[in-house]
């Protein structure tokens, strides 16, 4: 298993934190700033999938005018 910390760039959200399993599933999501309700879903509902997962169903996700969110975020970190 390996511990992650992935520093986010534009988003409200400054860092994400995960563990990667050796088979390349992904827990204990958290994210240092951000909303924090709608980043604590996102979480449990990531909570045990596949990198790969999670990159198809967030990538290219945006945050208001921004080109990015912490959901696409999110999949950028897993992938890295």
């Amino acid at each position: 298993m390996e511990e992650i910390t992935y520093k986010t760039h534009g988003t409200c959200a400054r860092a994400i934190h995960f563990t990667r399993g050796e088979d390349g599933t992904i827990t204990n999501v958290s994210f240092d700033g951000g909303c924090n309700g709608n980043l604590k879903a996102i979480s449990k509902l990531v909570d045990g999938m596949k990198a790969e997962e999670i990159a198809a169903k967030l990538s290219g996700n945006i945050c208001g005018f921004k080109s990015t969110s912490c959901a696409d975020q999110l999949a950028k970190a897993v992938l890295s």
